[in-house]
């Protein structure tokens, strides 16, 4: 379960016991939350669409390729909004009558991964090359979510790609919420 928070104060960042966290107020908090389970919703789309790409090459093929293909995903997720129910009137007889729900929560839900392996960070968001070494274990994963990146970018035509791949497991999830790259081309209507 998650909910977006912020640092308040001047909290020292190598000392966590003088960090301070605020919440946003829920108008900002559900902007947050909608904004990172609509990334986690194209990250799915775009991991699909590679996943497609490979499927159809390999079938295509008069051989198989001469190495696994690591089947991975990122983690399901959704939103759950929070509602209370609130009397429109303080008079008793109002209240039995009428009344109104309001918002006053939201959070992102997402499962549960259950896996001993160590988390890792594979391609970081700034590099289309492994973060892990050839000798390191899931070095083969690391490559193999690089490919998925080129696959990306040529099949949106150079718009978008996930960016940032962390996980464990058979599992990819991101910790951040700009993990999607867009890219913006300039138009070129006046030539």
């Amino acid at each position: 379960m998650k909910r977006p928070y912020h640092s308040t104060g001047d909290g020292n960042l190598k000392d966590k016991s003088t960090i301070q966290i605020g919440r946003y107020v829920l108008q900002q908090e559900l902007e947050k939350l909608f904004r990172e389970a609509n990334v986690l919703y194209w990250s799915q789309s775009l991991m699909k669409m590679t996943y497609e790409f490979i499927d159809h090459a390999i079938a295509a093929s008069p051989t198989p390729p001469p190495f696994p293909i690591p089947r991975l995903r990122f983690v399901d997720a959704g939103l759950a909004l929070v509602y209370t129910q609130a009397p429109e009137s303080t008079s008793v007889s109002a209240s039995l009558s009428r009344s109104s729900t309001r918002m006053t929560g939201a959070y992102l839900l997402e499962e549960k991964i259950e896996c001993d392996g160590d988390f890792t960070k594979f391609v970081h968001n700034c590099d289309c090359v492994p973060l892990l070494n050839p000798d390191e274990e899931g070095y083969d994963i690391a490559e193999f979510l690089c490919f998925t990146q080129h696959v990306q970018y040529i099949k949106t035509k150079g718009l978008v790609y996930i960016a940032n791949y962390q996980g464990m497991c058979s599992f990819v999830t991101c910790g951040m919420a700009s993990i999607l790259i867009l890219l913006c081309r300039e138009s070129n209507t006046a030539h």
